[in-house]
């Protein structure tokens, strides 16, 4: 059965402003932790696809409250060209480890896009607490998927210390497409790779300044008629508490 939630981003502003005002007045007993960040980009690129290609530059923030495991994230994505707001993200995350070596996250990502029809997509991480971290996500849209429709990414990362408030960030991601035609293609092979470097600053204890540097490619012929090879950067602020 088909189930379709709309959540406008206005009821969405509405959700976080009040979280941060019920937090401060109930952190002693349920002890909410979380963080606000904004992040300039000079393209959104997703899954390999650039969704601002009239765009100079993009502007996007969020805010991440997290609870005994629950995280509630709100993001928003604002394109130069259109000067509005085109993307606002909801996400409920449980996460959770295993064991020493495995780590879970279970979730719900609700896309609200201009002119599109809002969607959900589920998503489950399979992580280990090991050399360079790596986890498996497997995703599905269970508003559009009609049959398969997954879709997969596979992703390492570390870090180097630098200094005591500098730390160097590498990444890499493989991702492979699974009939989702609704989102990527059609069609079931690898679709992009991603490298990825940045510099995570500790300003104050609690502020991080992070410049960051992208590249995708396409990883199969099929993903090759949808996508290009990409290089974004970008810099980001974030604010824990």
């Amino acid at each position: 059965m088909k189930c379709v939630r709309r959540v406008s981003a206005a009821m969405a502003t509405l959700l976080v402003a009040v979280a941060l005002w019920v937090a401060p007045a109930t952190a002693a007993q349920i002890e909410v932790e979380g963080d606000a960040y904004a992040v300039v980009e000079s393209m959104y690129l997703w899954r390999g696809l650039d969704l601002s290609p009239d765009s100079d530059f993009v502007i996007s923030g969020g805010i991440d409250l997290s609870f005994n495991g629950f995280t509630l994230s709100y993001w928003g994505n604002w394109d130069q060209d259109t000067n509005k707001v085109n993307e606002t993200d909801l996400i409920l995350d449980y996460s959770f480890d295993v064991n020493e070596l495995l780590s879970v996250s279970v979730g719900d990502v609700l896309y609200v896009v201009d002119g599109y029809d809002d969607t959900h997509e589920l998503y489950l991480a399979l992580g280990l607490n090991t050399l360079l971290s790596p986890t498996l996500t497997t995703y599905w849209d269970w508003d559009e998927a009609e049959e398969e429709g997954l879709f997969y990414t596979l992703t390492v990362e570390h870090g180097f210390t630098l200094s005591e408030q500098a730390e160097l960030l590498l990444g890499a991601e493989a991702s492979y497409n699974q009939h989702s035609d609704f989102a990527v293609g059609d069609y079931s092979a690898f679709h992009n790779g991603e490298l990825s470097v940045a510099v995570d600053y500790a300003i104050h204890e609690q502020i991080f300044l992070t410049p960051m540097l992208r590249y995708s490619i396409p990883l199969s012929d099929e993903a090759d008629d949808v996508i290009d090879n990409e290089t974004y950067f970008g810099v980001s602020v974030l604010l824990a508490f």
